[in-house]
């Protein structure tokens, strides 16, 4: 990946000491405009509609933004709901509202409004029931994606209602199956069977937003510009077995659990691309503590082990600087008096771009180092990413809208260490790209974990930033 057009991030924005950077400050509900106090319940809505692939329906969550849509004018000639047979809780809604311009392609917005399963015993709040507390909103999904999807739909919902004609098309497509490598995908369906009524000269996408300090200050604001590979690998023992009451060393258990060791201390070999060393050095400088020092020093000089060292104390710069493969599921065993015949873990793997999936599954067997277990590709999400362009009618905009919302606040190009359903558009030639404007916390705020929550200070005013950018864009 390379940066193009010479863009240079946040170079004024450099200029300004960290202590101008954004403050975060949560808005009390009292003081909620009646436009904010619409959208809250929208986004509260699309968090309490369970969207999970086992207990959940994307469909249903479509009905209600459909019946949103309508009544705020859109006609059925707009809208376009779509699912298969075989998966009838997995549909998805595409709206378009047309532009002006015979000559400008139209945009795409597009979020995934499925989540990551939620075990209620595990949480401490329900999680398909968003609560606000200390400036935070808590639910599964308030981070991933839904207040991104809510602020797609409430800015459709806007521009019908205002009456505004954007020079530029504007298309919105809300999908399933982003959560999983398994299940119905829909932005996958529309780039093989409806690309015409996706088309687009660009997308907008998650994955981009910004990252606090942890204490409350936005330090550094993000464009989403490529990702990794996710790929799922399976790595078996196998035994003969036995009774119990004879144990041996030679358990099918024993061994996977020893091999399981060896990749959990295993780290796959630093890799840059322009982006990521962009990234590094403006982020770094934004920091202005010892692990900024360090990402300016690696940004500049790969192979400073020193720096090496304290950026992987971060688990999000260590994700970004090689590929990452961490066990996700365990099975093992057929009998509670038995020694074990078979054992196996799946290793999810997450692929630094130019690294082939083939090459992957050799190191993870050179790493488990036993020729008695098989290491087996068992899917992945789809095809290989293709890193979009920087480009400056993208990137432009963006950060010169971010120094009116944000200021002091630079932009940095970010590589997403996860996956996001932007690969099925680059495939067919709709490069995507993940905006500011939202932005979280530096431990994740629980997106697929535990407790998963939003700063709310984020969402509104993420909402509006969003809101003024894809007008810019729409020209």
């Amino acid at each position: 990946m390379r940066l193009g057009h010479r863009i240079v991030f946040g170079a004024a924005a450099l200029a300004v000491p960290l202590a101008a950077s954004a403050q975060v400050a949560p808005a009390p509900p009292s003081t909620l405009r009646p436009d904010q106090q619409a959208f809250r319940a929208l986004y509260q809505e699309m968090v309490e509609t369970d969207t999970s692939i086992t207990t959940g329906s994307c469909t249903a969550l479509a009905d209600k933004v459909e019946g949103r849509l309508k009544a705020a004018g859109y006609t059925d000639a707009a809208i376009t709901r779509f699912a298969v047979p075989d998966h009838p809780k997995e549909g998805g809604i595409v709206v378009v509202l047309p532009g002006s311009s015979k000559t400008l392609k139209p945009m795409l917005m597009i979020g995934h409004i499925d989540v990551v399963v939620a075990k209620a015993e595990d949480w401490t709040r329900d999680p398909y029931k968003m609560v606000e507390e200390n400036g935070y909103f808590y639910g599964r999904g308030t981070s991933d994606m839904k207040a991104m999807d809510a602020i797609w739909v409430d800015s459709m919902i806007r521009f019908k209602q205002s009456g505004y004609t954007p020079k530029r098309t504007i298309k919105l497509a809300l999908t399933c199956g982003e959560e999983t490598s398994w299940a119905f995908n829909g932005v996958k369906w529309l780039a093989e069977n409806k690309p015409d009524l996706i088309a687009a000269e660009f997308a907008l996408n998650e994955g981009g937003g910004g990252r606090t300090d942890g204490k409350g200050r936005l330090v550094i604001a993000n464009m989403h510009v490529g990702e990794k590979a996710a790929v799922n690998y399976r790595i078996e023992a196998t035994n003969p077995g036995g009774h119990s009451s004879a144990p041996v060393r030679d358990n099918a258990i024993y061994e996977l659990a020893d091999a399981i060791g060896r990749i959990r201390d295993y780290d796959f070999p630093v890799q840059m691309t322009d982006t990521t060393r962009a990234y590094f050095r403006v982020a770094g400088k934004a920091r202005g503590d010892a692990m900024g020092a360090a990402m300016v020093k690696f940004a500049a000089d790969p192979t400073d082990h020193a720096a090496e060292a304290l950026l992987n104390s971060d688990k999000s710069y260590h994700s970004m600087l090689r590929t990452t493969c961490v066990a996700t599921l365990l099975d093992g065993g057929h009998a509670n008096n038995a020694l074990p015949q078979r054992a196996g873990v799946n290793i999810n793997c997450r692929i630094f771009p130019g690294v082939s999936s083939d090459a992957v599954r050799a190191t993870l067997a050179t790493v488990v180092a036993d020729p008695r277990m098989t290491v087996k590709q068992v899917d992945d999400r789809g095809p290989a990413a293709v890193p979009p362009p920087l480009d400056p009618k993208i990137v432009g905009p963006a950060e010169k809208l971010l120094a009116r919302y944000y200021p002091g606040v630079p932009l940095a190009p970010l590589m997403s260490t996860g996956a996001t359903d932007g690969i099925y558009l680059e495939a067919i030639g709709i490069p995507s790209y993940g905006p500011p404007g939202l932005y979280g916390d530096p431990d994740g705020n629980g997106a697929h974990g535990l407790n998963e929550r939003a700063i709310v200070k984020a969402v509104y005013s993420g909402r509006d930033y969003l809101y003024d950018l894809i007008k810019v864009y729409a020209g």
